[in-house]
């Protein structure tokens, strides 16, 4: 093995040949993993210790006459054309549309060369969605449309530099859409909005740093600090930003996975002791069932199609659960079968792979009571059928709480699980069927579990699902959260997370010589809160939106307005830049498609994918002209000019100018990654330690536990229905590329309300009415206006809707259990007919199938 770029220079940035991969294991093998990691327990009781006090409904409708600069997306509709919903996801339109924005954006040459070396084994890794990519071959495009997207918009050759922010002021810009401003360009040079001042406006460098620094050591506490981070960070900056905010003193780290992801990370650590999937990409083939819930795998996860097509090919059968159809879980037609001539005639004029082979239409916020219904069922046919069903051996060696479960399950009636699932007894006598003979049993989940107010226990329940049958910790069984942005596990990885466990801070405070804090700090709703009661004069955002992605937008948007300072680490201008506190620094930093240069030379960062394996990530396309320089190296600036003598200033400048540095750094700190340099540079990267994989649980009693939840209902109004917030086509997180949604039908427009017919009918609401909708949350009300109502085929009571548009609608205060994850995906709402005058008028093509 060649010695690490740390004691031999001129390794630095090298990667091994791509011949044999040693690493990679064959299907139905688990791959060597290392030393299973320590446990990663949630606080007993996190409800305790968090901000109860109530904060005040804004006045969402009239927030567009107080302020000029405007926090919500404007209103004004951008032509409405409405199509038949798509069946098949992908084919040669996705290809045609990754070409178009390769090409708009970054040109043919810089389009192209981007999109050849993502996902590659010595290219960069995808900024958009954390789906793993194959272990052994990969394809020459192994990309899907979203990633294409992303690329080509982190390729933009157009730059938005000083004289595009002189020509607009901030109220001007914030009246753009969320696309305009995505699509105004790449971020070139640092920025400032001084108090007082209308515009951002040219900054040196070391100005910006003195800047902060001198802002965060006027503060009466580190803890009137906020560090925001976006899952999109790599590994090396995560682990710099949560360094440097805990040598300055504070725990304040919300990030992104609060909002999306932490439901699951509660929900399995106390049950099988490790907060992420127990999956690899190859047990997904090795499946016998696959349950996908709560996902849109076509459009947020598009590559997760490829797999789910070898893993029906290999025959397994698939249940999707989710109150929508989408494209993606009906039929899939995989764009590399165009290059198959094999399959290329069959691909382009057949209807694809049919994905789904039991669809449950279930009601929003149901699925929990649908998964006891599955396994009631389970308990049944075991009763039948003795020893056949349910995994006694696997039970009794590996698992705790099991009768007290049963027991729970077994007294659950069918009339609630009806009810609240909206699926029906013989249905889900369907479903266990399917599960009742297998052992081989992955079920995956997204947002669309998670963000509900239940969302931990459901989780749990899934857990339940595949302890009772004994699939967990073996090939083609497990856990499978499937996560959003890039980076997003690893960051929490890296020790971005507002609870630090003691073992990782002990080990920060070994390796760096410093004492860290160790009480908790502000997730991101508690921040918020913070930030809206002045309990904090500094928002420092590496990357992401949190405007955009986070509830109750007009209470964000206050928050930002009552700081001292607001700092934006960026490559693209949002709308979160500029809703901003008295002095606002806009930081133009590098893409993972960057090339990176530093002093030893072209330097890697690494990613986590939602399947523990970590890969390089290398950028290839030169950055446009200006003066963007690397999260690192801003990073860096930024604890210098802070901690001054308090830190190491010379292995800040080590660690800039050599991430081999920081590489060894995390070596020594966070157990799976020794030998880290060494490991990342093997063709595809390595697997992080996995102790569910491997049946060791590594929770308080060592055991897999099972849980006894408590099945809640809840009762509505005669008018109100529930709401849930989804993403459109055109979207990746709060980057908006387009105002399509082609898989729904829907073109040219982002303010819709996707209903069903007979709900529409009952209010007197047509297919195109302008309409406003008011969410209701303990009394209190939020109104936003001008939406247009599109009948479509979602369960009687369910409306759904795009976020950021309908964000302002989620309550502050309204948050799942344990997690405090925002309930996006319960919004009691209420709907009525716009009062106000009507803009432009609507082409309606063709109706929405219904």
């Amino acid at each position: 093995m060649e010695k690490s770029p740390t004691e031999d220079p001129s390794n630095a940035g090298k990667t091994e040949q791509q011949g044999a991969e040693n690493n990679v294991p064959k299907s139905g093998e688990r791959p060597d993993q290392g030393t299973a990691p320590t446990n990663d327990h949630y606080r007993p009781d996190p409800q305790m210790d968090r901000d109860q006090s109530n904060i005040p409904a804004p006045d969402v409708a009239n927030a567009k006459y107080l302020h000029p600069i405007l926090a919500q997306p404007p209103e004004e509709l951008t032509g409405l054309q409405l199509e038949e919903r798509a069946k098949v996801a992908a084919g040669v339109t996705a290809v045609i549309k990754s070409m178009e924005f390769s090409w708009t954006e970054g040109g043919v040459n810089r389009g192209t060369r981007g999109l050849l070396k993502m996902n590659q084994k010595d290219g960069f890794d995808c900024s958009s969605c954390a789906w793993p990519d194959p272990d052994d071959h990969r394809s020459v495009a192994e990309f899907c449309e979203n990633g294409a997207k992303a690329t080509a918009s982190d390729a933009d050759d157009k730059a938005a530099g000083p004289e595009f922010f002189a020509k607009h002021s901030l109220a001007e810009l914030s009246k753009m859409t969320d696309r305009d401003q995505n699509n105004a360009g790449r971020l070139t040079h640092p920025l400032v909005k001084r108090p007082g001042d209308n515009h951002y406006s040219p900054i040196e460098w070391s100005e910006a740093f003195q800047i902060i620094g001198r802002e965060l050591n006027a503060l009466d506490s580190p803890d009137e600090a906020v560090f925001y981070t976006s899952g999109k960070v790599p590994n090396e900056p995560a682990f710099l930003f949560q360094l440097f905010a805990k040598q300055f003193g504070t725990n304040n780290l919300p990030d992104c996975s609060n909002m999306c992801h932490e439901s699951s990370g509660a929900a399995l650590s106390p049950t099988l002791g490790l907060g992420k999937g127990s999956v690899t990409l190859n047990d997904i083939y090795e499946a016998e069932v696959i349950l996908i819930i709560g996902q849109n795998p076509g459009t947020n996860h598009p590559r997760m199609l490829t797999a789910l097509q070898k893993a029906k090919r290999n025959g397994a059968k698939i249940i999707s659960v989710n109150p929508l159809l989408e494209a993606g879980l009906n039929h899939f037609k995989n764009p590399q079968d165009f290059m198959n001539p094999l399959k290329a005639i069959g691909a382009l004029l057949g209807d694809g792979t049919q994905i789904t082979d039991l669809f449950l239409q279930v009601r929003v916020d149901g699925d929990m009571a649908l998964l006891r219904g599955i396994m009631k069922h389970l308990f049944e046919a075991e009763d039948l059928n003795p020893g056949q069903v349910v995994d006694h051996e696997f039970i009794a060696k590996y698992t705790t709480g099991f009768e007290s479960f049963e027991q729970n399950i077994r007294n659950t009636s069918w009339e609630d699980i009806e009810e609240l699932s909206g699926i029906t007894r013989a249905q889900l006598l369907e479903a266990a069927n399917m599960l009742a003979t297998k052992k081989k049993i992955i079920t995956c989940w997204a947002m669309g579990v998670t963000q509900q107010r239940q969302g931990v226990q459901t989780i749990q329940e899934i857990v339940n699902l595949q302890l009772m049958k004994g699939a967990i910790g073996k090939p083609g069984a497990g856990t499978c959260p499937v996560r959003g942005h890039s980076n997003v596990q690893g960051d929490r990885t890296m020790g971005v997370w507002e609870q630090p466990t003691k073992e990782f801070q002990d080990a920060l405070a070994k390796e760096f010589n410093f004492k860290p804090p160790y009480e908790h700090g502000y997730d991101t709703v508690e921040a918020i809160k913070a930030m809206y009661k002045g309990k904090t004069k500094v928002f420092f955002s590496l990357g992401g939106n949190l405007l955009a992605a986070g509830p109750d937008t007009e209470v964000i948007a206050e928050g930002m307005r009552k700081q001292k300072l607001t700092v934006f680490v960026g490559t693209k201008l949002n709308r979160g830049h500029l809703t901003t506190g008295e002095t606002s620094l806009l930081l133009p930093c590098f893409t993972h498609a960057d090339v990176d240069m530093q002093r030893s030379g072209h330097q890697m960062t690494s990613c986590e994918n939602s399947m523990g394996v970590v890969s390089q990530n290398k950028g290839v396309l030169v950055p446009l002209e200006g003066q963007m320089m690397s999260e690192v190296a801003i990073l860096s600036g930024v604890a210098i000019a802070t901690l001054g003598e308090r830190t190491n200033i010379a292995d800040w400048v080590a660690m800039t100018e050599n991430y081999d540095v920081i590489r060894d750094h995390i070596a020594r700190v966070i157990p799976g990654f020794d030998n880290f340099n060494e490991k990342l540079r093997r063709p595809g990267g390595f697997y992080l330690p996995n102790g569910p994989r491997e049946r060791k649980f590594t929770t308080k009693n060592g055991m897999a536990n099972f849980t006894t939840t408590e099945l809640e209902k809840y009762t509505l109004e005669p008018d109100q229905l529930i709401l849930m917030t989804v993403r459109s086509h055109d979207q990746f997180n709060t980057t908006i590329y387009d105002y399509n949604d082609r898989y729904r039908g829907v073109h040219g427009e982002r303010r819709v309300l996707f209903m069903n017919r007979e709900d529409m009918a009952e209010r007197s609401i047509k297919a195109k009415d302008l309409i406003d909708i008011t969410s209701h949350f303990k009394g209190e009300k939020r109104t936003v206006e001008k939406f247009v109502a599109v009948p479509y085929d979602i369960p009687r009571g369910n409306v759904s809707a795009y976020f950021p548009e309908a964000n302002p609608l989620v309550p502050i205060a309204s948050v799942a259990k344990v997690s405090n994850t925002p309930t996006s995906k319960y919004v009691v709402v209420t709907v009525e007919p716009t009062r106000k005058t009507v803009g432009a008028p609507l082409d309606i093509r063709l109706a929405v199938e219904a």
